[in-house]
């Protein structure tokens, strides 16, 4: 592994130079007064969606992104979705702070530990996990224009048929909760990786205590993708 670490940052830098390289075409194009407003709008909706197209390629690897990849607008009509879910990510991480809170693409990853929501082994939500799903519930409702996926994962502990089960309870346990206390059943998905997908290393023990979690991808729904598309000015 430690042998192809140079071709992974290699990689890496790539993708960060090409989408700095987008950026700031983008912010040229904007400040270009012999531009009119459909040309920079034209200019700047191509370089965006290189952008996001970059950001997108670089986690398309990642099968648990898939509702967030799958649910991409790209270009102007991306950029306006992002400002929204930036602001929508600032609220989480700020009420949520022992949540892991990540943008990825036109979407939110929401990662809660089975510290913060559930016990080892248990599918059972405490008085902790309620409170701390109160303080999501609130701001997924002021948010009423996204879809949310519930992916629940495990380490590698025991066999593949029991950790494929905890990790459905576990997901259905969140969704039902949600469900019950005020997010539309409508906006809600929820799926099991078990031990699948894992997103940090089963070789040790603070690794596997991390890949027992709960994900929440947060990504636009139909009306906020078209509503989005229109104030870009790229709708049909």
């Amino acid at each position: 592994m430690c042998s192809s670490l140079p071709n992974l940052i290699i990689l890496f830098m790539k993708n960060v130079i090409r989408v700095l390289t987008c950026l700031c075409l983008v912010m040229v194009i904007a400040s270009c007064s012999s531009l009119n407003k459909s040309q920079k709008g034209a200019v700047i909706g191509t370089a965006g969606g290189a952008a996001v197209g970059g950001a997108i390629g670089s986690i398309s690897g990642h099968v648990g992104l898939g509702a967030i990849i799958g649910a991409a607008v790209g270009g102007v009509g991306g950029a306006i979705i992002g400002h929204k879910m930036d602001k929508q990510a600032a609220e989480i991480q700020k009420d949520l702070p022992n949540a892991k809170v990540e943008r990825v693409g036109e979407g939110i990853v929401v990662e809660f530990s089975d510290k913060i929501l559930f016990a080892v082994n248990s599918a059972d939500l405490s008085g902790d996990s309620k409170t701390n799903l109160d303080k999501l519930n609130t701001i997924l409702v002021k948010y009423p224009d996204t879809n949310i996926e519930i992916q629940g994962h495990t380490d590698n502990t025991g066999s593949n048929t029991y950790n494929q089960n905890l990790s459905e309870r576990r997901a259905t346990a969140v969704s039902n909760y949600l469900s019950y206390t005020g997010v539309n059943a409508s906006r809600l998905s929820r799926k099991g990786y078990g031990e699948e997908d894992a997103k940090y290393t089963n070789e040790t023990a603070e690794g596997r205590m991390q890949n027992r979690n709960v994900q929440f991808l947060i990504s636009a729904n139909t009306k906020m993708k078209e509503e989005a598309k229109k104030e870009a000015g790229t709708s049909n």
